[in-house]
């Protein structure tokens, strides 16, 4: 019975470490958005860098750019994020089977076991946004987000070897909220992931004809926002079903001497666990205004037809602070504070040194370091005849550097006392959550023909590896291996100015068969942290669509 409460005060510190890991997540999600001509060719124009945005692809192709310039992106996203929950054969938690998730039959019908499964699908309603300037989220209309003018600026002066630049560009921002009926609240009801960088100055050197090196310094807003839902299917709270309505039964909201010596107070409360009942909401913030990195390129030219370009992009140290908080339901609260009522219950929690009695809301201040891991990226760029381009490029990025997450907290509570029985590295302030993600490579692919001398035609693939392990995968992060395609087409409307347009979409699918995930189902008395889904079969189908435009022009 002590273990029934311990479970469900760990699970509860694991999601609120689970949820900061998501913001952190979304960087697998990287290079989405940042600009239109390197969208359209699958992101392989390390060789062949991208206008201004040099200063991100490879900061040694502003040597390139000459006189005053300015560049204006408009970009417009869109996410369908869908998961599918089914039950296999011989689906049960300690006996129970009645999971309304998966189950058909009405609710609180007097039998434990589901008579007419069904497949349960969750989507999203439309796109979140956290507002640095108000610290909260704020829900848009359904439809795309859009973003733009987004601004970069460069500079050569005249007969000058260096060229200096800065942009505004999203290496990250994405957001959705859920239904509030809708079964995947257990993986977030509404999320809001952000990276901006707002100011990057930026340098471009032409060495000779041939060779440009570059580097640039990114300053960045990086936030977190998360509202979510917690259960715990586990064959613990199966065991305190079994309590509450077989054991506890006859002795419904009675305590005496001996019902608590015996029970531990197990039987106080009016109601009690189960494995399929919400037990507790999540609402947590976090942010950190300034967040540095830097990148480093070199651009070798030998010759008009042929080029090799490689930049390294920083890891980049991120101390976000910000503020959570947990709202228990009436059956938590009361199981809780039912064995801490108990005299025998409250001495086996103080020995543990976990407090007897918890309010219905917990809240404080959290801080967590995150490293956003660093990348390399190098590729080639072919002209095998005046109008046709290829361009090819290897991508690595250091997820490996993810073994966990830790977070400290500005005071101890029921939930952190009970995660330090369970989390090795934990203590009564400070949770350490596991993570074990590896390091990808991948190739991108890249094409243009120049139809006429005003219009080129562009294309671009792009095979993402995933970097979560397969353990690890759940419907909170549901881009894992992807695809990315994309088409575009570039204007040179005079001597100066030129239009580009593009579309993309990023496509991943999964599926995690239950028990196959430590992140989302997996089963067994020691797997409270986190599996919402636990036994169960998971499809994920994630679908994210960008449109943009790019003005840039000399004056």
């Amino acid at each position: 019975m002590k273990n029934n409460n311990k479970a469900l005060a760990c699970g509860l510190a694991a999601l609120l470490a689970g949820s900061f890991a998501t913001g952190a997540k979304a960087q697998l999600a990287n290079n989405l958005a940042i600009d239109v001509r390197a969208m359209s060719m699958g992101h392989a124009v390390t060789a062949d860098p991208p206008g201004i945005m040099a200063i991100h692809f490879n900061p040694a192709g502003l040597a390139k750019l000459d006189g005053r310039r300015v560049d204006l992106q408009f970009l417009a996203a869109d996410f369908s994020l869908n998961s599918e929950f089914s039950a296999p054969p011989d689906y049960n938690v300690f006996g129970f089977s009645d999971d309304p998730v998966v189950c058909n039959d009405a609710p609180n019908d007097g039998v434990d076991f589901c008579r007419d499964f069904k497949t349960a699908n969750s989507t999203i309603e439309g796109i979140s946004l956290y507002v640095p300037f108000i610290n909260d989220t704020v829900d848009l209309p359904p439809g795309p987000l859009i973003a733009g003018p987004l601004p970069a600026f460069s500079i050569r002066p005249a007969g000058s070897k260096f060229t200096f630049g800065t942009a505004t560009y999203l290496p990250m921002a994405a957001g959705f909220y859920r239904d509030e009926d809708d079964v995947g609240n257990f993986m977030g009801e509404r999320v809001a992931l952000e990276r901006i960088t707002y100011l990057s100055p930026s340098v471009g050197y032409r060495v000779n004809d041939e060779l440009s090196i570059g580097a640039s310094i990114g300053m960045s807003f990086q936030a977190v926002a998360l509202e979510q839902d917690f259960r715990a299917p586990n064959e613990l709270l199966g065991f305190a079903r079994v309590l509450d309505e077989s054991i506890c039964a006859p002795f419904k909201g009675e305590s005496n001497i001996a019902l608590d010596l015996i029970l531990f107070g197990i039987c106080r409360p009016e109601e009690g666990l189960g494995p399929f009942k919400n037990l507790a909401s999540l609402d947590v913030k976090m942010d950190q205004r300034f967040s540095p990195s830097y990148n480093l390129g070199v651009l070798w030219e030998p010759h008009e037809r042929f080029a090799w370009g490689a930049v390294y992009r920083s890891a980049a140290k991120t101390h976000m602070r910000g503020d959570y908080k947990i709202s228990y339901s009436n059956a938590a609260q009361e199981t809780i504070n039912g064995i801490g009522g108990s005299a025998t219950g409250a001495i086996a929690l103080a020995v543990l040194g976990i407090p007897s009695r918890v309010a219905a809301e917990e809240v404080g201040r959290v801080s967590m370091d995150l490293t956003m891991p660093a990348s390399f990226q190098t590729g080639i760029k072919i002209r095998p005849t005046e109008r046709l381009q290829f361009n090819v490029d290897a991508v690595w990025a250091d997820y490996k550097e993810w073994d966990s997450f830790d977070f400290t907290f500005d005071r101890s509570s029921a939930v952190l006392s009970l995660a330090r029985l369970f989390s090795p590295g934990s203590t009564s302030s400070r949770l350490s959550y596991p993570l074990n993600y590896q390091s990808t490579w991948n190739l991108a692919f890249g094409a243009s023909y120049d139809l006429t001398g005003r219009i080129q035609l562009r294309a671009g693939y792009e095979p993402r590896a995933s970097a979560i392990p397969e353990d690890r995968r759940s419907p909170m992060v549901p881009i894992n291996e992807a695809k990315y395609y994309s088409l575009g087409l570039g204007y040179k409307w005079d001597k100066d100015t030129d239009i580009d347009l593009g579309i993309a979409q990023l496509r991943s699918k999964d599926e995690i068969p239950a028990n196959s995930s430590c992140a989302a189902n997996c089963t067994g008395i020691d797997n409270v942290v986190y599996n919402p889904y636990a036994g169960l079969d998971i499809k994920t189908e994630a679908t994210v669509t960008i449109m943009g435009l790019a003005f840039r022009t000399r004056f």
